[in-house]
């Protein structure tokens, strides 16, 4: 489920002003303002980047929400001070009309509201929020697409003029740990979650590129065996494979991305030929914009990259596409990510026989063969083919030999259901009795006891947790882990000061996560938890430097791509870079529909229409959302 968090940011306008409105007793200052505004301006200045406001419409009526009642009585103290409305409609900037206006009250002024009055009305609205009435929707707006700038007032000034901008935020999490099995396995995370839950094994993955040849649409057998060969695959299937299929840019965009469907489709086929498992695969195609615009930098066709996609369309026929051909022909491709399984003698077998089997191997002695069943059985739990009780029916000794084993039933049985977190904390902790420098046993419990603790299941110390996690080194787990483990000790710090509202430490906490996430790698789920980790406690600039470097790769993550807009498109330094323009124009080919939808109306789930006021933003709104 989504969530959304309210991001403001101040735009302080003034300019000579010729209103064609009442502006009540407002006072917009021309002169003197530092010194007019000094008190409002020292407020804002000590503000907790903690706190956070908005304006919510309910029903026809608008309200001020806030979340820090002692900071708002400290903005509205004075008589003098308080707040005014500027309904926003997004009329403004039809794309028929060219030249918007120029002015500070963009849309129609409510009549301001002072600080006895805003005091006095102020409630309670739900945890952590207030709220107080400011304004009403204007008749003739009622059914137009709204949104509410702020202004707000020191001793009847204009002092500050806010745009409120709607950051798009998915659930985020704790990085993900894993727990060990053979080796570590993750939970199924996803950036969108899903109905599915469950774990998955860490299989082995292999990621590589295919050129495609210009106008070749078909690719057989005999053309894919030299790569077939080339992964030997003696024990291991393909699982699964990801192809995203990229077009040059010339040409029409529908035939395209047509044609590298058809490219991919074949590439899939020629490879499920090889084996008889069904490989699962996903395709998509796109218009490789990205290396075409960074390729064509510092040669003689770089004013390319200042045209629009049609025109540039338009100029990339004849002889310039025979011209540019040496580059064109890098940007056909298949970026092929492909998950292999290892082979599973025990496959065919049922659930039944393969316990048999199983006990047999362990009154034997047979510990390869006993953890080989094991994952089988695994592998028919994941896919729902027993459920969770049948482990139980698996006779393990509790014996030190038999420990791995043991580990990987008692970890499975957490992924397959995290409300087992208890039952198999305690059964860990019985079992690090019995192997007391088993590191991967030691691992899985540290893992689970940082789980616990974030969701209030178990007390701890917190020295004591941290000293835990840095002992892993002395058991043979490797320091990427561990950083990983000691980042994500300082999520949960981080939420508990901000909790009893200590700032200061939870700087702190967020201050090391930064310092130490380059130190290992990030699936795209962290990567995006991260981020909006930072963006939640107010750390928006550490969030887009987290996300930069990826927002400028073809191969990025959607979501990754749509945050990292998210958190942007409100720069209008950054917005007219070249660079910038390859990163929007990468997000149109990726979906084009969600790219739109970032300049809908707030209460319609965008961002803000208001990023129209920015000219190249709107031009480039306006070629790709209005036609």
């Amino acid at each position: 489920m989504k969530i959304k968090l309210p991001f403001s940011l101040v735009l302080v306008l003034f300019s000579s002003l010729t209103f064609s409105q009442n502006t009540f007793d407002i006072v917009f200052p021309q002169q003197n303002r530092d010194n007019i505004c000094q008190q409002c301006f020292q407020i804002f200045r000590q503000k907790p980047k903690e706190v956070q406001f908005s304006i919510k419409r309910d029903k026809n009526s608008l309200y001020f929400h806030i979340n820090d009642k002692n900071w708002f009585n400290t903005l509205f103290k004075n008589s003098g001070d308080g707040i005014a409305i500027d309904v926003v409609s997004k009329d403004r900037y039809n794309c028929e009309n060219f030249n918007i206006e120029s002015s500070q009250i963009k849309g129609v002024l409510q009549r301001p509201k002072y600080a006895n009055k805003l005091r006095s009305e102020l409630k309670p609205y739900g945890d952590n929020d207030y709220r107080v009435h400011v304004g009403r929707v204007p008749e003739g707006l009622i059914n137009d697409d709204l949104e509410y700038n702020i202004l707000f007032l020191s001793n009847k000034n204009l002092c500050n003029y806010y745009v409120i901008y709607n950051l798009e935020s998915y659930p985020w999490d704790l990085l993900d740990m894993g727990m060990y099995l053979d080796s570590l396995t993750y939970d199924t995370k996803k950036i969108k979650p899903t109905s599915e839950s469950g774990f998955v094994i860490k299989n082995k993955t292999l990621k590589f590129k295919i050129p495609f040849e210009k106008n070749k649409s078909e690719y057989s057998q005999a053309d894919i065996k030299p790569i077939y060969d080339s992964l030997r695959l003696t024990d291991f299937n393909i699982k699964s494979i990801n192809i995203k299929a990229y077009a040059s840019v010339e040409g029409s965009l529908e035939r395209n991305i047509e044609l590298q469907q058809q490219r991919a489709n074949s590439i899939v086929s020629a490879l499920q030929t090889f084996q008889k498992p069904t490989i699962q695969t996903k395709v998509s195609s796109s218009e490789n914009w990205v290396e075409f615009l960074n390729d064509i930098k510092g040669t003689s066709h770089e004013g390319l990259g200042d045209l629009s996609k049609n025109e540039v369309k338009a100029k990339l026929v004849g002889s310039l596409s025979n011209t540019l051909e040496p580059i064109l022909q890098n940007h056909r491709k298949a970026v092929l990510e492909l998950e292999l399984e290892r082979k599973d003698k025990y496959k065919n077998m049922s659930a039944n026989e393969l316990l048999t089997k199983f006990n047999s191997a362990v009154q034997s002695d047979e510990l390869e063969k006993a953890l080989e069943i094991q994952n089988s059985i695994f592998k028919k739990l994941n896919s729902k083919e027993i459920s969770p009780d049948f482990l139980r029916k698996m006779e393990i000794p509790k014996q030190a030999k038999f420990a791995k084993i043991f580990n990987k039933n008692s970890a499975i049985r957490f992924l397959d259901n995290v409300r087992q977190g208890l039952i198999v904390y305690n059964e860990l902790q019985e079992l690090e009795k019995l192997v007391p420098k088993n590191g991967e046993v030691k691992y899985n419990l540290t893992a689970l006891t940082i789980k616990l603790w974030r969701y209030n299941a178990i007390k701890i110390e917190e020295s004591k947790l941290k000293t835990q996690i840095n002992n892993l080194k002395n058991y043979g787990i490797d320091a990427s882990l561990i950083t990983r483990m000691l980042v994500n000790y300082n999520i949960i710090l981080a939420e508990n000061f901000m909790r009893q509202r200590q700032y200061d430490e939870k700087d702190k906490s967020v201050e090391f996560i930064n310092a130490n996430y380059k130190y290992f790698p990030l699936s795209d789920y962290d990567y995006l938890s991260l981020a909006q980790f930072f963006s939640y406690y107010a750390n928006t600039s550490l969030a887009v430097n987290l996300l930069e470097e990826k927002a400028k790769s073809i191969e990025i993550d959607e979501d990754l791509l749509f945050y990292y807009l998210n958190l942007t498109l409100i720069n209008k330094e950054l917005t007219k870079t070249s660079e910038y323009r390859t990163i929007m124009l990468n997000a149109i080919n990726m979906n084009k529909q969600r790219y739109c939808k970032l300049f809908n109306a707030i209460e319609k789930g965008g961002v803000t229409f208001q990023m129209l006021e920015d000219d190249y933003l709107r031009t480039t709104y306006c070629e790709n959302c209005e036609n």
